[in-house]
Protein backbone atom coordinates (compact mmCIF):
# COMPACT_ATOMS: atom_id res chain seq x y z
CA UNK A 1 0.00 0.00 0.00
CA UNK A 2 1.30 3.40 -1.05
CA UNK A 3 2.55 5.87 1.51
CA UNK A 4 -0.13 9.02 1.28
CA UNK A 5 2.13 12.41 1.01
CA UNK A 6 1.05 16.03 1.82
CA UNK A 7 2.11 19.07 0.10
CA UNK A 8 3.95 21.65 1.82
CA UNK A 9 1.94 25.09 2.57
CA UNK A 10 3.98 28.41 1.35
CA UNK A 11 4.85 28.99 5.19
CA UNK A 12 6.02 25.26 5.92
CA UNK A 13 8.67 25.87 3.31
CA UNK A 14 10.09 29.26 4.80
CA UNK A 15 9.75 28.16 8.08
CA UNK A 16 11.99 24.57 7.15
CA UNK A 17 14.58 26.52 5.21
CA UNK A 18 15.36 29.05 8.30
CA UNK A 19 14.93 25.93 10.73
CA UNK A 20 18.66 25.32 12.28
CA UNK A 21 17.52 22.60 14.65
CA UNK A 22 14.74 21.63 16.93
CA UNK A 23 14.85 22.49 20.92
CA UNK A 24 14.67 19.80 23.69
CA UNK A 25 11.30 22.01 24.64
CA UNK A 26 10.06 21.60 21.50
CA UNK A 27 10.31 24.83 19.73
CA UNK A 28 12.42 25.26 16.78
CA UNK A 29 15.84 27.74 16.54
CA UNK A 30 15.28 29.99 13.07
CA UNK A 31 17.67 31.54 11.44
CA UNK A 32 17.15 35.32 11.23
CA UNK A 33 18.30 36.75 7.65
CA UNK A 34 17.95 40.61 8.14
CA UNK A 35 17.24 42.59 11.66
CA UNK A 36 15.79 46.29 11.64
CA UNK A 37 15.50 48.22 14.44
CA UNK A 38 13.98 51.58 14.86
CA UNK A 39 14.83 54.53 17.52
CA UNK A 40 12.64 52.94 20.27
CA UNK A 41 14.37 50.37 20.32
CA UNK A 42 17.61 49.98 19.09
CA UNK A 43 19.03 51.96 22.15
CA UNK A 44 18.14 49.04 23.97
CA UNK A 45 19.35 46.32 22.51
CA UNK A 46 22.51 47.80 20.82
CA UNK A 47 23.66 49.23 24.58
CA UNK A 48 22.62 45.67 26.13
CA UNK A 49 24.73 44.07 23.84
CA UNK A 50 27.63 46.27 24.63
CA UNK A 51 27.24 45.82 28.00
CA UNK A 52 27.42 42.27 27.92
CA UNK A 53 30.36 42.52 25.37
CA UNK A 54 28.51 40.85 22.38
CA UNK A 55 28.96 42.28 18.97
CA UNK A 56 26.52 42.17 16.54
CA UNK A 57 27.18 39.03 14.88
CA UNK A 58 26.09 39.80 11.20
CA UNK A 59 26.34 43.52 10.98
CA UNK A 60 26.05 44.03 7.26
CA UNK A 61 22.97 42.37 7.49
CA UNK A 62 21.12 44.56 10.64
CA UNK A 63 19.24 48.28 10.05
CA UNK A 64 18.96 51.09 11.82
CA UNK A 65 16.07 53.35 10.74
CA UNK A 66 14.93 57.22 12.95
CA UNK A 67 10.85 57.19 12.85
CA UNK A 68 8.87 56.44 15.42
CA UNK A 69 9.65 59.00 17.42
CA UNK A 70 11.33 61.65 15.50
CA UNK A 71 9.49 65.20 14.46
CA UNK A 72 7.62 65.21 11.00
CA UNK A 73 7.84 68.82 10.90
CA UNK A 74 9.76 70.25 7.72
CA UNK A 75 12.87 71.34 8.55
CA UNK A 76 13.15 68.79 11.87
CA UNK A 77 16.56 68.05 13.62
CA UNK A 78 16.76 65.40 16.76
CA UNK A 79 14.72 67.47 18.73
CA UNK A 80 11.30 66.24 19.44
CA UNK A 81 7.85 66.09 20.73
CA UNK A 82 8.06 63.02 22.93
CA UNK A 83 9.55 63.25 26.59
CA UNK A 84 13.45 62.20 26.46
CA UNK A 85 12.82 61.65 22.46
CA UNK A 86 16.43 63.29 21.48
CA UNK A 87 18.13 61.37 24.01
CA UNK A 88 17.14 57.63 21.93
CA UNK A 89 17.78 59.10 18.75
CA UNK A 90 21.08 60.63 19.80
CA UNK A 91 21.98 57.39 21.91
CA UNK A 92 21.05 54.63 19.08
CA UNK A 93 22.69 56.20 16.27
CA UNK A 94 26.02 56.47 18.42
CA UNK A 95 25.03 52.76 19.23
CA UNK A 96 24.53 51.58 15.58
CA UNK A 97 27.84 53.48 14.56
CA UNK A 98 30.08 51.70 17.02
CA UNK A 99 28.60 48.46 15.93
CA UNK A 100 28.76 49.08 12.36
CA UNK A 101 25.31 49.02 11.31
CA UNK A 102 23.85 50.58 8.25
CA UNK A 103 21.25 53.56 9.59
CA UNK A 104 18.67 55.18 7.91
CA UNK A 105 18.75 59.01 9.55
CA UNK A 106 17.24 62.03 9.22
CA UNK A 107 17.67 63.37 6.74
CA UNK A 108 18.90 60.68 4.61
CA UNK A 109 17.26 60.80 1.39
CA UNK A 110 16.16 56.93 1.85
CA UNK A 111 14.51 56.97 5.92
CA UNK A 112 11.11 56.73 6.46
CA UNK A 113 9.19 53.88 8.34
CA UNK A 114 10.97 50.58 8.73
CA UNK A 115 8.17 48.63 6.73
CA UNK A 116 8.54 50.63 3.74
CA UNK A 117 12.24 50.94 3.85
CA UNK A 118 12.77 47.19 4.04
CA UNK A 119 11.20 47.15 1.01
CA UNK A 120 12.03 50.21 -0.98
CA UNK A 121 15.73 48.88 -0.35
CA UNK A 122 15.55 45.09 -1.39
CA UNK A 123 16.48 44.32 2.44
CA UNK A 124 12.87 42.42 2.36
CA UNK A 125 13.06 40.04 -0.13
CA UNK A 126 10.93 37.10 -0.78
CA UNK A 127 12.32 33.79 0.74
CA UNK A 128 14.24 35.81 3.54
CA UNK A 129 13.12 35.79 7.10
CA UNK A 130 13.33 39.71 8.99
CA UNK A 131 12.46 40.69 12.32
CA UNK A 132 11.52 43.98 14.26
CA UNK A 133 10.85 45.49 17.14
CA UNK A 134 7.57 46.47 15.60
CA UNK A 135 4.24 44.42 15.08
CA UNK A 136 3.66 45.60 12.08
CA UNK A 137 7.02 43.77 10.55
CA UNK A 138 4.43 41.17 9.10
CA UNK A 139 3.70 43.80 6.16
CA UNK A 140 6.73 42.62 4.57
CA UNK A 141 4.71 39.18 3.99
CA UNK A 142 3.49 40.78 0.86
CA UNK A 143 6.54 39.99 -0.74
CA UNK A 144 6.80 36.54 0.37
CA UNK A 145 9.45 37.36 3.13
CA UNK A 146 9.01 35.33 6.48
CA UNK A 147 8.42 38.77 8.68
CA UNK A 148 7.21 39.19 11.51
CA UNK A 149 7.38 41.40 15.12
CA UNK A 150 9.43 40.89 18.21
CA UNK A 151 10.95 42.30 21.63
CA UNK A 152 13.66 44.72 22.99
CA UNK A 153 15.33 40.93 24.03
CA UNK A 154 14.66 38.81 21.16
CA UNK A 155 15.92 41.56 19.64
CA UNK A 156 19.41 41.54 21.25
CA UNK A 157 19.50 37.42 20.96
CA UNK A 158 18.98 38.00 16.94
CA UNK A 159 21.79 40.11 16.93
CA UNK A 160 23.84 38.43 18.74
CA UNK A 161 23.10 35.31 17.39
CA UNK A 162 20.72 35.40 13.91
CA UNK A 163 18.80 33.22 15.47
CA UNK A 164 15.58 32.87 17.20
CA UNK A 165 13.89 29.75 19.21
CA UNK A 166 9.78 29.64 18.18
CA UNK A 167 7.43 27.24 18.43
CA UNK A 168 5.98 27.19 15.02
CA UNK A 169 2.50 28.55 15.07
CA UNK A 170 -0.21 27.15 12.95
CA UNK A 171 -1.45 27.67 9.69
CA UNK A 172 -4.38 29.72 8.24
CA UNK A 173 -5.38 30.25 4.78
CA UNK A 174 -7.63 32.84 3.48
CA UNK A 175 -9.03 32.58 -0.10
CA UNK A 176 -10.42 36.03 -1.46
CA UNK A 177 -12.86 35.02 -4.61
CA UNK A 178 -14.13 37.44 -6.96
CA UNK A 179 -12.89 41.18 -7.82
CA UNK A 180 -13.03 44.15 -5.72
CA UNK A 181 -15.46 46.77 -6.84
CA UNK A 182 -14.96 50.32 -7.75
CA UNK A 183 -13.61 52.67 -5.28
CA UNK A 184 -12.94 49.74 -2.94
CA UNK A 185 -9.32 49.24 -1.58
CA UNK A 186 -6.89 46.74 0.39
CA UNK A 187 -7.80 48.36 3.44
CA UNK A 188 -11.58 47.98 2.96
CA UNK A 189 -10.43 44.29 2.48
CA UNK A 190 -8.52 44.03 5.72
CA UNK A 191 -11.18 45.95 7.45
CA UNK A 192 -13.83 43.66 5.96
CA UNK A 193 -12.36 40.50 7.09
CA UNK A 194 -11.74 41.55 10.49
CA UNK A 195 -14.94 42.58 10.90
CA UNK A 196 -16.10 39.48 9.53
CA UNK A 197 -14.19 36.89 11.84
CA UNK A 198 -13.15 39.20 14.82
CA UNK A 199 -9.78 40.91 15.90
CA UNK A 200 -8.94 37.20 17.61
CA UNK A 201 -9.84 35.49 14.36
CA UNK A 202 -6.18 35.08 12.99
CA UNK A 203 -5.62 32.51 16.22
CA UNK A 204 -1.55 33.22 16.41
CA UNK A 205 -1.35 31.72 12.67
CA UNK A 206 0.71 32.12 9.85
CA UNK A 207 -1.81 33.60 7.58
CA UNK A 208 -1.67 33.21 3.95
CA UNK A 209 -3.85 35.19 1.56
CA UNK A 210 -4.50 33.59 -1.65
CA UNK A 211 -7.09 33.57 -4.29
CA UNK A 212 -8.35 35.98 -7.54
CA UNK A 213 -8.83 38.39 -5.62
CA UNK A 214 -5.10 38.80 -4.11
CA UNK A 215 -3.70 37.77 -7.76
CA UNK A 216 -5.09 41.49 -9.04
CA UNK A 217 -3.83 43.58 -5.93
CA UNK A 218 -1.09 45.29 -6.65
CA UNK A 219 2.16 44.93 -4.21
CA UNK A 220 1.47 47.90 -2.29
CA UNK A 221 -1.98 47.03 -1.78
CA UNK A 222 -1.08 43.68 -0.53
CA UNK A 223 1.67 45.30 1.83
CA UNK A 224 -1.35 46.87 3.26
CA UNK A 225 -3.86 44.00 3.62
CA UNK A 226 -0.55 41.81 5.45
CA UNK A 227 0.27 45.02 7.67
CA UNK A 228 -2.99 44.43 9.35
CA UNK A 229 -2.47 40.82 9.92
CA UNK A 230 -1.78 41.22 13.14
CA UNK A 231 -4.56 43.53 14.43
CA UNK A 232 -6.22 40.13 13.20
CA UNK A 233 -4.18 38.23 15.91
CA UNK A 234 -1.64 36.50 13.25
CA UNK A 235 1.60 35.20 14.05
CA UNK A 236 2.70 36.66 10.22
CA UNK A 237 0.67 37.34 7.21
CA UNK A 238 2.42 35.55 3.60
CA UNK A 239 1.57 36.32 0.36
CA UNK A 240 3.25 34.12 -2.22
CA UNK A 241 5.55 35.91 -4.94
CA UNK A 242 4.51 36.07 -8.49
CA UNK A 243 5.54 38.01 -11.65
CA UNK A 244 4.12 41.48 -9.83
CA UNK A 245 6.06 40.63 -6.88
CA UNK A 246 9.73 39.74 -9.05
CA UNK A 247 9.15 43.17 -10.73
CA UNK A 248 8.50 45.44 -7.96
CA UNK A 249 11.85 43.70 -6.16
CA UNK A 250 14.33 43.78 -9.50
CA UNK A 251 16.50 46.82 -9.62
CA UNK A 252 16.41 47.76 -5.63
CA UNK A 253 19.20 48.72 -3.73
CA UNK A 254 20.20 45.58 -1.85
CA UNK A 255 18.61 43.05 -4.46
CA UNK A 256 20.73 40.39 -6.34
CA UNK A 257 21.89 41.64 -9.86
CA UNK A 258 23.39 39.28 -12.56
CA UNK A 259 23.56 35.15 -11.89
CA UNK A 260 22.64 35.98 -9.13
CA UNK A 261 19.36 37.23 -9.80
CA UNK A 262 18.23 34.59 -12.36
CA UNK A 263 19.06 32.18 -9.14
CA UNK A 264 17.00 33.99 -6.83
CA UNK A 265 14.19 34.10 -9.26
CA UNK A 266 14.12 30.63 -9.85
CA UNK A 267 13.82 30.20 -6.69
CA UNK A 268 11.46 32.46 -5.61
CA UNK A 269 8.80 30.76 -8.34
CA UNK A 270 8.73 27.45 -6.15
CA UNK A 271 7.71 29.74 -2.93
CA UNK A 272 3.79 28.81 -3.09
CA UNK A 273 1.55 26.39 -1.06
CA UNK A 274 1.54 22.71 -3.05
CA UNK A 275 -1.93 21.99 -4.59
CA UNK A 276 -2.32 19.18 -1.90
CA UNK A 277 -1.02 21.47 1.25
CA UNK A 278 -2.99 20.85 4.29
CA UNK A 279 -4.12 24.08 6.91
CA UNK A 280 -4.96 24.13 10.21
CA UNK A 281 -7.72 26.97 9.56
CA UNK A 282 -9.20 27.78 6.21
CA UNK A 283 -11.68 30.44 5.43
CA UNK A 284 -13.07 31.72 2.30
CA UNK A 285 -14.35 35.36 1.01
CA UNK A 286 -15.81 37.09 -1.63
CA UNK A 287 -14.06 40.68 -2.61
CA UNK A 288 -17.10 41.48 -4.80
CA UNK A 289 -18.84 42.09 -1.54
CA UNK A 290 -16.14 44.46 0.17
CA UNK A 291 -17.80 47.70 0.19
CA UNK A 292 -15.81 51.02 1.45
CA UNK A 293 -15.55 50.60 5.08
CA UNK A 294 -15.13 52.55 8.05
CA UNK A 295 -14.47 52.03 11.63
CA UNK A 296 -17.07 52.68 14.54
CA UNK A 297 -15.32 51.58 17.71
CA UNK A 298 -12.19 50.63 19.55
CA UNK A 299 -10.87 47.79 17.71
CA UNK A 300 -10.70 47.42 13.69
CA UNK A 301 -13.72 44.00 14.15
CA UNK A 302 -15.73 47.05 15.20
CA UNK A 303 -15.98 48.36 11.33
CA UNK A 304 -19.02 48.47 8.95
CA UNK A 305 -19.70 49.98 5.11
CA UNK A 306 -19.58 53.58 5.30
CA UNK A 307 -23.17 53.49 4.11
CA UNK A 308 -24.16 51.12 7.06
CA UNK A 309 -25.88 51.48 10.82
CA UNK A 310 -24.55 50.99 14.15
CA UNK A 311 -25.01 47.25 15.76
CA UNK A 312 -26.71 47.90 18.74
CA UNK A 313 -25.39 45.92 21.43
CA UNK A 314 -28.19 43.77 22.14
CA UNK A 315 -27.60 42.07 18.97
CA UNK A 316 -24.74 40.27 20.15
CA UNK A 317 -25.37 37.20 21.74
CA UNK A 318 -22.40 37.20 24.33
CA UNK A 319 -22.66 39.11 27.54
CA UNK A 320 -19.03 40.12 27.34
CA UNK A 321 -18.99 41.08 23.95
CA UNK A 322 -21.66 43.21 24.61
CA UNK A 323 -19.96 44.99 27.60
CA UNK A 324 -17.25 45.51 24.97
CA UNK A 325 -19.59 47.46 22.32
CA UNK A 326 -20.88 49.44 25.12
CA UNK A 327 -17.38 50.79 26.52
CA UNK A 328 -16.76 51.24 22.60
CA UNK A 329 -19.78 53.49 21.94
CA UNK A 330 -19.27 55.53 24.79
CA UNK A 331 -15.80 56.22 24.04
CA UNK A 332 -16.85 56.67 20.40
CA UNK A 333 -19.42 59.12 21.39
CA UNK A 334 -22.24 57.46 19.05
CA UNK A 335 -25.32 55.71 19.22
CA UNK A 336 -26.43 52.28 18.51
CA UNK A 337 -28.55 52.79 15.18
CA UNK A 338 -27.43 55.91 13.94
CA UNK A 339 -25.45 56.15 10.50
CA UNK A 340 -21.78 56.47 9.96
CA UNK A 341 -22.34 58.26 7.19
CA UNK A 342 -22.03 62.28 8.08
CA UNK A 343 -20.49 61.78 11.48
CA UNK A 344 -18.77 65.20 11.79
CA UNK A 345 -14.86 64.91 12.33
CA UNK A 346 -12.46 67.05 13.49
CA UNK A 347 -8.99 66.24 12.01
CA UNK A 348 -7.51 63.58 9.03
CA UNK A 349 -4.95 61.54 8.94
CA UNK A 350 -2.83 60.45 5.96
CA UNK A 351 0.19 58.45 7.28
CA UNK A 352 1.71 55.25 8.70
CA UNK A 353 2.90 52.12 7.48
CA UNK A 354 -0.29 50.77 6.20
CA UNK A 355 -1.56 53.59 3.99
CA UNK A 356 1.59 56.08 3.10
CA UNK A 357 2.91 54.98 -0.04
CA UNK A 358 3.18 56.35 -3.31
CA UNK A 359 -0.21 54.65 -4.39
CA UNK A 360 -1.99 55.29 -1.36
CA UNK A 361 -1.05 59.22 -1.70
CA UNK A 362 -2.13 59.01 -5.27
CA UNK A 363 -5.45 58.13 -4.56
CA UNK A 364 -6.14 60.48 -1.80
CA UNK A 365 -4.73 63.03 -4.40
CA UNK A 366 -7.69 62.03 -7.08
CA UNK A 367 -10.25 62.91 -4.24
CA UNK A 368 -8.67 65.71 -3.42
CA UNK A 369 -7.59 67.36 -6.59
CA UNK A 370 -9.55 70.75 -6.99
CA UNK A 371 -11.29 70.51 -3.81
CA UNK A 372 -10.66 72.25 -0.35
CA UNK A 373 -10.82 70.85 3.09
CA UNK A 374 -13.76 71.58 4.94
CA UNK A 375 -13.64 74.75 7.42
CA UNK A 376 -12.31 73.66 11.14
CA UNK A 377 -10.82 69.94 9.96
CA UNK A 378 -6.95 69.76 10.44
CA UNK A 379 -5.84 67.34 8.06
CA UNK A 380 -1.87 66.21 7.70
CA UNK A 381 -0.34 63.83 4.97
CA UNK A 382 2.80 62.13 6.45
CA UNK A 383 4.35 60.08 3.63
CA UNK A 384 5.81 56.89 4.62
CA UNK A 385 9.16 57.36 3.32
CA UNK A 386 11.42 60.37 2.00
CA UNK A 387 11.66 58.00 -1.34
CA UNK A 388 7.52 58.02 -1.34
CA UNK A 389 8.31 61.87 -0.21
CA UNK A 390 10.45 62.62 -3.25
CA UNK A 391 8.38 60.83 -5.84
CA UNK A 392 5.32 62.33 -4.98
CA UNK A 393 6.54 65.79 -4.97
CA UNK A 394 8.13 65.04 -8.32
CA UNK A 395 4.70 64.38 -9.71
CA UNK A 396 2.99 67.32 -8.10
CA UNK A 397 0.86 65.27 -5.76
CA UNK A 398 2.44 67.68 -2.55
CA UNK A 399 0.59 70.70 -4.41
CA UNK A 400 -2.43 68.73 -4.65
CA UNK A 401 -2.32 67.99 -0.98
CA UNK A 402 -1.48 71.51 0.14
CA UNK A 403 -3.98 73.41 -2.00
CA UNK A 404 -6.46 70.91 -0.76
CA UNK A 405 -5.37 72.58 2.80
CA UNK A 406 -3.38 69.45 4.04
CA UNK A 407 -0.22 69.96 5.71
CA UNK A 408 2.81 68.15 4.12
CA UNK A 409 5.04 66.50 6.02
CA UNK A 410 8.12 64.66 6.65
CA UNK A 411 8.17 60.97 6.61
CA UNK A 412 8.17 59.20 9.70
CA UNK A 413 5.35 57.42 12.33
CA UNK A 414 4.03 60.58 12.96
CA UNK A 415 0.81 60.64 14.40
CA UNK A 416 -0.34 57.38 13.71
CA UNK A 417 0.67 56.81 17.49
CA UNK A 418 0.67 58.69 20.68
CA UNK A 419 3.47 58.10 23.42
CA UNK A 420 3.57 61.55 25.02
CA UNK A 421 4.68 63.16 21.56
CA UNK A 422 2.13 65.40 19.00
CA UNK A 423 -1.60 64.25 19.58
CA UNK A 424 -4.43 65.38 18.15
CA UNK A 425 -6.66 67.07 20.78
CA UNK A 426 -7.69 65.56 23.52
CA UNK A 427 -11.77 64.62 22.18
CA UNK A 428 -11.22 64.87 18.97
CA UNK A 429 -12.67 62.81 16.06
CA UNK A 430 -10.21 61.62 13.45
CA UNK A 431 -10.37 59.84 10.23
CA UNK A 432 -7.31 58.30 10.10
CA UNK A 433 -5.36 55.85 7.70
CA UNK A 434 -3.64 54.21 10.33
CA UNK A 435 -4.40 50.56 11.80
CA UNK A 436 -5.33 51.19 15.58
CA UNK A 437 -7.85 52.58 16.97
CA UNK A 438 -7.63 51.85 20.45
CA UNK A 439 -8.43 53.91 23.07
CA UNK A 440 -5.70 57.16 23.29
CA UNK A 441 -3.99 55.51 20.18
CA UNK A 442 -3.61 59.27 18.24
CA UNK A 443 -3.32 60.82 21.68
CA UNK A 444 -5.74 61.13 24.97
CA UNK A 445 -9.19 60.71 24.41
CA UNK A 446 -8.89 61.08 20.81
CA UNK A 447 -11.81 59.48 18.96
CA UNK A 448 -10.41 57.03 15.78
CA UNK A 449 -12.22 55.79 12.91
CA UNK A 450 -9.84 53.98 10.27
CA UNK A 451 -10.54 53.96 6.61
CA UNK A 452 -8.77 54.30 3.34
CA UNK A 453 -6.74 57.19 1.83
CA UNK A 454 -9.57 58.00 -0.21
CA UNK A 455 -12.66 57.52 2.35
CA UNK A 456 -10.36 59.93 4.05
CA UNK A 457 -9.44 62.23 1.79
CA UNK A 458 -13.39 62.29 0.72
CA UNK A 459 -14.10 63.14 4.76
CA UNK A 460 -11.82 65.83 5.34
CA UNK A 461 -13.79 67.92 2.40
CA UNK A 462 -16.72 66.83 3.71
CA UNK A 463 -15.87 67.44 7.58
CA UNK A 464 -17.42 64.38 8.32
CA UNK A 465 -17.57 60.85 6.88
CA UNK A 466 -17.93 60.24 3.42
CA UNK A 467 -17.75 58.49 0.43
CA UNK A 468 -15.48 59.26 -1.94
CA UNK A 469 -17.71 58.32 -5.12
CA UNK A 470 -20.67 60.79 -3.28
CA UNK A 471 -18.51 63.95 -3.53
Amino acid sequence: MGQTTTGQTLFDKLWQQHKVMELENGEDLIFIDRIFLHERTGTLALEALEERGLPVRRPRHAFCVMDHIIDTFPGRGDATRFPGGTQFIVRTRQAAARMGLRTFDIGDPDQGISHLVSAEQGIALPGLSLVCPDSHTCTLGALGTLAWGIGTSEAEHALATSTLALARPPTMRIEWTGSLGAGVSAKDMALFLISRLEATGGRGAALEFCGPAIAELPVEGRMTLCNLGVEFSAFTALIAPDDKTIDYVQGRPLAPDGKLWEQAREHWRTLHSDPDACFDHEHCLDAAQVQPMVSWGTSPEQSLPVVGRIPAPEELAAEKQQLKYRRALDYMGLAPGSSLQGVPVDAAFIGSCTNARLSDLREAARVLQGRRVARGVTAICVPGSSRVKAAAESEGLDRVFREAGFQWREAGCSLCFYAGGEGFGEGRRVISTTNRNFEGRQGPSVRTHLASPATVAASAVRGAIELAEAL
